[in-house]
């Protein structure tokens, strides 16, 4: 005979209990969403490519906003409270050079050009696009003193030096273009900027297509500029600091950080009270304080402005197009994929800047 006091009997869930359980459930729901998130744990290093050589021992590299930030201990102080190294590489091989270190996974962030960034881009690095550090750069053309060479339209068949895959090509080959030319047409010579400049020096070039490194020799005479790209914004060079996408998903606060730091910087090199300063922390990289006058002007706000406008997209989606068109890169991309604004708002937004630079149109000359 079967003992029916050891049978459990199931207990019938009550209006009541089930109220409980379903106030229990969501107070746990509710501390869940309000509990903070977890804090990001800092890197131990941050690895910053720039596609340009560094001077002297220790190396000094003073130019641009990046440069600025670097000299003045800024970005070190920006990472100090977490213990995060910062870490400097410079590359006397420029873009080429730096995009070789990324497929390598040697660098975190890298300043360089749009060429090598948008052929890095195209061939398959995973980067983002999160700060536009120099706009409107200049190209010069420098030739002999004695050189019959007046213009561009008078390189057909010369020794011209071209520093190949970096962010001067693409201006350059559009500057070829205008005047009825293409690299064929010239005898190229790949040559780094101070290879360039002695070979032009000792006339064992015919002109050399470079930046505002060769007013100096303009100055010691053994040189003269038959052209510049000032004026001419479809001519120029634009730049950004770049981030890739393993480490600004791994470390999005520190990425962060490194961004607002630079546009605080960008902020304090637009201060015309700050010119002068400026130019002499640039100067300490070897451009005299007067080339630096001739190149940017009078007014170095509008050329380190940070914002994503339309100019800057414009010609980052020409730069593409055209790098593509004359055969420096593979395959074309949606540059508006790439570029990554999220980090420049929070900057500006934070530090009350929204109203600071002025945006400019995609048809700027």
């Amino acid at each position: 005979m079967q003992n029916n006091s050891f049978i459990s009997t199931p207990v019938t869930s009550t209006p009541l209990k089930r109220l409980q359980h379903g106030l229990l459930a969501i107070t746990a729901l509710l501390g869940l969403i309000a509990a903070p998130a977890r804090a990001e744990a800092p890197p131990p290093v941050i690895r910053i490519g720039i596609a340009s050589p560094a001077v002297g021992s220790p190396p000094v590299y003073s130019v641009g906003t990046i440069g600025v930030a670097r000299q003045k201990g800024w970005i070190d102080d920006a990472f100090k409270a977490s213990g995060t190294k910062v870490e400097w590489f410079f590359f006397k091989g420029a873009g080429p050079a730096v995009n070789e270190a990324l497929t390598n996974k040697q660098l975190d962030f890298v300043f360089q050009g749009d060429l090598p960034s948008l052929v890095g881009r195209s061939a398959g690095l995973k980067t983002r696009l999160i700060l536009p550090v120099s706009v409107r750069a200049n190209i010069y053309l420098a030739v002999p003193p004695d050189s019959t060479i007046k213009s561009v339209a008078d390189l057909r068949g010369k020794r011209v030096s071209i520093f190949k895959g970096t962010n001067s090509q693409l201006p350059i080959n559009r500057v070829l273009k205008a005047n009825n030319l293409t690299e064929r047409d010239i005898r190229g010579i790949n040559l780094d900027t101070a290879t360039s400049q002695a070979a032009l020096s000792t006339k064992d070039l015919d002109a050399a297509f470079g930046g505002y490194e060769l007013l100096k020799l303009r100055d010691k005479g053994v040189a003269k500029i038959a052209f510049t790209s000032a004026g001419s914004a479809q001519f120029t060079r634009q730049s950004a600091l770049l981030v890739t996408d393993e480490f600004a998903a791994r470390y999005p606060q520190a990425t962060q950080t490194l961004v607002t730091t630079l546009v605080k910087t960008a902020q304090w090199v637009s201060e015309p009270a700050n010119y002068n300063d400026v130019l002499n922390i640039w100067a300490l990289q070897g451009t005299p304080v007067a080339h630096w006058k001739e190149d940017f002007g009078p007014d170095l706000k509008s050329r380190h402005s940070p914002l994503f406008d339309a100019f800057v997209v414009a010609r980052y989606k020409d730069a593409v197009n055209d790098a593509v068109a004359f055969k420096l890169a593979r395959n074309k991309f949606d540059v508006e994929q790439w570029i990554d604004r999220r980090y420049v708002d929070n900057a500006l937004k934070q530090l009350k800047l929204t109203q600071y630079w002025v945006p400019l149109g995609a048809d700027v000359k």
